[in-house]
């Protein structure tokens, strides 16, 4: 895509957010449920452009271009479209961000702070091979008053070529400013868009951690990172091994290439000759390739279960396929020290039934979510009832964890007064600010 075009593109979606942020919340809501409504009244018409990338996929999985996690990520079904829909819909029933007062005090007589939440502006987000992640994107910065400029995985072109026609469509007969939500295409088009900090306010890049990484060394502008998912579960001695058992294959095998799917399983040494054959067994008739430290492998070899050993490099590796390492530690304080050195501060779980090393491990750990008892797959903003989410940041600056509306909207300060100046507030005979809670309704002051 030439810059020009990109340039015209970043341009209207400038122009039209600032015309998008005092929307009211009524227009924004039918917009998002004219877009759930068109998702599936448009079913045949998306299934068909999944299709053709499903097929373009599987020819650079011939080659050995991309591999068959990516293919999973990339399938639409009917259940996967009915989500996307009510995903939507979902974000249109969330209360609006926009506008909330947060903090207000009387400084003096007539002079009147108040704090509140207003949109970004322009939020461009990069995203993966996932179709279902444009929506959510879109979705999510429209409820909070952004325009967006998408740029997705090149493995879902078609698919997301018709979802952002859907929803431009959506939105433009719901009446929400023309050019608020922009596609672009190739990877010059991020090159452009990452030296565009007088136009662009906030990055949303999900990815590995290379991927975040080189955006933040290649921008000015500020840049909501995604980190890669290398998540963890711990069962504890004091487990309960039904729940472990339950959890741990979950954890593991409902959707592997999703990034809160767990990555390394930890087991305390007192149970890991009963535990890590018991688990051993199930996972590998579903698929799994277990990799284990030299405990693990001497484990199951006695248990007749012969695996790969584990090296260093398995302990930080986001494996998004069915492959789990297995490592056996002496205690809780290992296995803290374990993923808060090799983990990725995404999402981490233990299992036991000892509520004092529950809470020790939630208060340890210094990741974004924390489980106890539950799998790591449900660290997702719809699952947390967020409505969908932008993606999940592990940065501790504005917004942690999965990204909602709230991590879309920044804040000012607003300040009415009626001829007020800081002379009479200083020196000698200054007067005392008052600094008292007053209500929050600042628009009527204007009255």
């Amino acid at each position: 895509m030439k810059n020009n075009v990109i340039f015209e593109k970043v341009k209207r979606a400038k122009e039209a957010s600032t015309l998008l942020g005092k929307i009211a919340p009524e227009a924004k809501n039918m917009a998002l449920l004219k877009a759930s409504e068109s998702i599936l009244k448009k079913k045949d018409e998306l299934m068909a452009s999944n299709k053709k990338d499903i097929a373009n996929a599987s020819l650079l999985l011939e080659k050995g271009e991309i591999t068959k996690s990516i293919i999973d990520r990339l399938k639409l079904d009917d259940a996967k479209i009915e989500e996307i829909s009510k995903m939507i819909s979902s974000v249109a029933n969330l209360k609006d961000p926009v506008g909330q007062v947060l903090y207000s005090i009387k400084m003096d007589e007539g002079l009147e702070l108040f704090k509140v939440t207003v949109p970004f502006g322009v939020i461009f987000s990069i995203f993966e091979s996932r179709p279902d992640a444009l929506p959510q994107i879109a979705s999510l910065c429209m409820k909070s008053g952004n325009s967006v400029i998408l740029k997705g995985g090149s493995e879902a072109l078609e698919s997301n070529r018709t979802l952002f026609e859907i929803l431009e469509e959506a939105f433009a007969a719901a009446g929400l400013p023309e050019g608020c939500i922009q596609l672009v295409e190739g990877r010059e088009a991020i090159t452009t868009l990452l030296k565009m900090d007088n136009m662009v306010d906030l990055v949303v890049p999900r990815g590995s951690n290379e991927f975040v990484r080189y955006i933040q060394e290649n921008t000015r502008i500020p840049v909501l990172g995604h980190s890669s998912g290398i998540c963890h579960v711990f069962v504890d001695s004091e487990a309960d091994l039904t729940k472990a058992l339950r959890i741990c294959i979950d954890a593991r095998v409902q959707y592997p290439a999703a990034c809160n799917s767990m990555k390394v399983l930890l087991v305390d040494y007192r149970i890991a000759d009963i535990f890590i054959p018991l688990l051993s067994k199930e996972l590998i008739e579903r698929g799994v390739r277990i990799k284990g430290c030299p405990t693990t492998v001497g484990i199951l070899s006695r248990s007749g279960i012969s695996v790969e050993s584990a090296g260093d490099s398995d302990w930080n590796k986001e494996y998004l396929d069915l492959t789990l390492p297995i490592r056996v530690v002496n205690s809780l304080g290992d296995a803290i020290a374990h993923i808060n050195n090799f983990g990725s501060r995404h999402t981490d779980a233990i299992i036991t039934e000892n509520m004092e090393k529950a809470k020790q491990f939630i208060q340890s750990v210094d990741s974004a979510s924390v489980f106890h008892n539950a799998s790591t797959r449900f660290s997702d903003g719809y699952r947390y009832g967020l409505g969908a989410e932008v993606g999940i940041s592990t940065n501790k600056i504005h917004a942690r964890g999965p990204v909602g509306l709230e991590g879309l909207v920044t804040t000012k300060y607003i300040l009415i007064g009626n001829g007020h100046i800081v002379s009479d507030y200083v020196g000698k005979n200054a007067k005392p600010f008052l600094h008292k809670e007053i209500d929050r309704d600042w628009e009527a002051r204007l009255k």
